[in-house]
């Protein structure tokens, strides 16, 4: 067992001394070349016919094999009938939908994406178009995904109808972006809601306290700092944080109330969330449905376009993300190997 953990620290050593000399190979390349250009590319991908593509192969792989011939003809015939039909009325286009993912983290980190993405829709959409986004967030920062809500707003102040679509959770900032949508669509068991602002901090005061550590806090501006996590807190740093929790709250409720009229804003706004079939119920959604089912559906009249602006890796970030995964899958490799060592020896 010792000789083995000995290899395998040799290979471990060996293999981080190839990675070193790796990355200052390609340091040094990219130093002598240089790389220049765009960092991101927009990635497009007509749903219709990739559906329609995966339906003939089911129906292909379901038929008897006597059939299949007749069966190609009579795709053949379809493609040929629809090009003719698309010649035809060249001047009656269908209408397209555009479809756009949004995963929030904590900091609405992707709102720089979205912000891109919305206005290369804004840039070719016409009349009788469709926004579709498929959002998941939990929620975080006010400022994050208030600047998030505002993006998909230029969408409605530019006429376009827009739909969000939540299969998992759109809570707190998530739910304050859903709000902006025309139409707001939920799977049965997605988490809605959670109306309300939270905020919390350790205060170590007392800890320092008792080790004869104090901390200087110098502050211009009365309530320039209201809650410290070292200082002394007072009742009246308190009071005035909870009123900032209050007004945020305030303008939390506004936002979705103005955007959803209908809505029992103080019924709702208490901070819970409710299910899919349950926020049907409170008003906070207009219909029960998976993003897929809507996207069947909206085929059936018109264009499905998926969008999406993905960054452009550098040959060193590539070689680094290659050589990561690399390293994971050894150390991964190595850990069952211990672990099958352990039962051989029993």
């Amino acid at each position: 067992m010792n000789e083995w953990l000995t290899e395998f620290g040799m290979f471990v050593a060996q293999l981080l001394t190839f990675v070193v000399v790796l990355v200052l190979a390609v340091a040094m390349i990219r130093r002598l070349r240089g790389e220049t250009g765009e960092r991101s590319r927009l990635r497009l991908e007509e749903l219709n016919g990739i559906r329609r593509h995966r339906r003939r192969r089911m129906q292909l792989a379901a038929s008897q094999p006597g059939a299949r011939k007749r069966l190609v003809k009579a795709f053949r015939r379809d493609d040929k009938e629809q090009g003719r039909c698309g010649r035809k009325g060249e001047g009656e286009a269908l209408s397209t939908v555009w479809v756009l993912d949004f995963h929030g983290d904590i900091k609405a980190s992707g709102t720089g994406q979205l912000a891109e993405e919305v206005s290369a829709v804004l840039a070719v959409a016409g009349e009788g178009d469709e926004v579709m986004l498929r959002l998941e967030s939990a929620g975080g920062l006010v400022h994050g995904y208030g600047l998030a809500a505002a993006e998909l707003d230029r969408l409605r102040a530019a006429g376009l109808a827009t739909t969000v679509c939540v299969d998992k959770v759109a809570a707190s900032g998530g739910y304050l972006m859903a709000c902006a949508a025309d139409q707001l669509r939920a799977a049965p068991f997605a988490v809605i809601g959670s109306i309300g602002v939270v905020a919390q901090l350790p205060n170590l005061h007392r800890l320092l306290k008792r080790h004869d550590i104090d901390v200087e806090l110098l502050t211009a501006g009365r309530y320039k700092r209201t809650l410290t996590v070292f200082g002394e807190n007072t009742e009246e740093g308190r009071e005035k944080f909870r009123e900032d929790l209050e007004t945020t709250h305030e303008l939390f409720k506004r936002h979705v109330a103005e955007r959803r009229p209908g809505l029992d804003i103080e019924a709702v706004a208490t901070g819970e969330i409710w299910y899919g079939s349950d926020a049907l119920d409170k008003g906070l959604v207009d219909a029960v449905g998976t993003s897929e089912a809507y996207l069947v559906e909206r085929m059936q009249q018109a264009r499905v376009i998926s969008l999406k602006l993905e960054q452009k890796h550098t040959l060193g970030e590539r070689l680094g993300m290659t050589v990561s995964r690399g390293v994971e899958r050894g150390i991964e490799r190595g850990l069952e190997m211990l672990d099958a060592g352990r039962w051989q020896k029993r």
